[in-house]
């Protein structure tokens, strides 16, 4: 009887498991549940358009670069106030040299950050703070009595530039795309006080642009800029090419940039052209009141500059040129507000100065993404 109940109860037991088994095993094999599902249509799938094409020199996340001129002459005028009152030097004026020097050091320190924030397909967006340091050597200074004292405020101080850098790249199709980049630049003879936050100028650049192929691009636009010193209002043009082949093409950001490229191979290239350099730099020393006393330092630098992968996203850098200097004039600015003189505007300046050119050298290193 025991021996009964015993195999009774083993197949109670069983049948408790097998029922469930069964059920699962008949759910498995039951695949009418996915007679309502359709298979995607990659047609319809939305496809934007890529932020770079094939051959490009490397972009930079992070960047440490010194940065080196030779010795050249400095001329500069006596400082008249208010400069935009209609009482300082003319545009086409040659206005008496009041101080002089010879630059035996110009150079500095400079920091370059371009870090992803956002990104997908449908949006990049890279974010970046920089720094960049101008100090001076003058010697053998010569001065008039309406000398402004400049050169010992460069020699002393030099020219420092904070600036925080945000662009976008948003693609509205396959082919076609935005990109948009707003600056702030904080920049003058400031120390680690920072103190002239009310002149803080703002740069804006919009671009419409196509990507026609893996190896071409092109686009046209508008930016507001200090590049050459000045606030300008300037069409963009931009155009990258690379060849077939992948060892020539073209870096073209017009009028910021522009660079012809060889690629020896993809650890190695070669950049050749010319970049506009500069800002609007508050003086504090002769900054009164509210007002800003700002010297429109802008530069052209035709130049080369050979790239090379040292380890992994490791590369450096060495770039030789020319700094032909294209204003180091100085605006007073009533309440520190801006005004635009662009290319053809006949407001005065309250200084007129002169830099004789010179060669100039850089070499960094950087962490950068193919």
């Amino acid at each position: 009887m025991k021996k009964n109940y015993l195999v009774l109860l083993m197949a109670i037991l069983l049948s408790a498991v097998s029922f469930p088994l069964l059920a699962q095993e008949e759910e498995e094999e039951d695949w009418d549940m996915y007679d309502d599902l359709e298979l995607v249509d990659e047609s319809k799938v939305k496809r934007f358009a890529k932020p770079t094409i094939v051959g490009l020199s490397p972009t930079r996340f992070f960047s440490v670069s010194y940065d080196h001129q030779l010795p050249y002459d400095m001329n500069l005028s006596s400082a008249r106030f208010p400069a935009s009152g209609n009482s300082g030097w003319g545009v086409d004026e040659a206005a008496p040299i009041s101080e002089s020097g010879r630059v035996n050091f110009t150079g500095g320190i400079r920091f370059n950050s371009n870090v992803p924030v956002i990104s997908k397909s449908n949006l990049v967006w890279q974010s970046g703070l920089n720094y960049m340091r101008v100090g001076y050597n003058i010697s053998n200074v010569e001065q008039s009595g309406d000398a402004s004292g400049l050169t010992q405020v460069l020699d002393e101080r030099g020219l420092n530039n904070l600036n925080w850098t945000n662009t976008f790249f948003v693609p509205i199709s396959e082919e076609n795309f935005f990109i948009f980049q707003g600056a702030l630049d904080l920049s003058g003879d400031y120390g680690w006080d920072l103190q002239p936050f009310n002149t803080v100028r703002w740069s804006l650049a919009a671009v419409y642009a196509k990507r026609v192929s893996e190896r071409k691009r092109w686009g046209l636009g508008l930016a507001r800029t200090y590049r050459v010193g000045n606030l300008n209002y300037v069409p963009v043009v931009m155009y990258d090419v690379t060849s077939a082949d992948r060892k020539w093409g073209t870096e073209i950001l017009f009028p910021a940039r522009a660079h012809g490229r060889y690629n020896f191979s993809k650890n190695a290239l070669l950049l050749f052209g010319y970049e506009l350099e500069g800002q609007s730099y508050r003086i504090d020393g002769f900054s009164v009141g509210n007002n800003s006393y700002e010297i429109r330092r802008g530069e052209l630098r035709p130049r080369v500059e050979f790239q090379r992968q040292l380890s992994g996203p490791f590369w450096m850098h060495f770039q030789a040129g020319y700094r032909m200097d294209w204003t180091f004039n100085a605006d007073e600015l009533e309440g520190s507000r801006e005004f635009f003189r662009g290319f053809f505007g006949t407001q005065e300046y309250g200084m007129i100065n002169n830099l004789s050119n010179t060669v100039y050298f850089n070499i960094g290193l950087s962490f950068v993404t193919l």
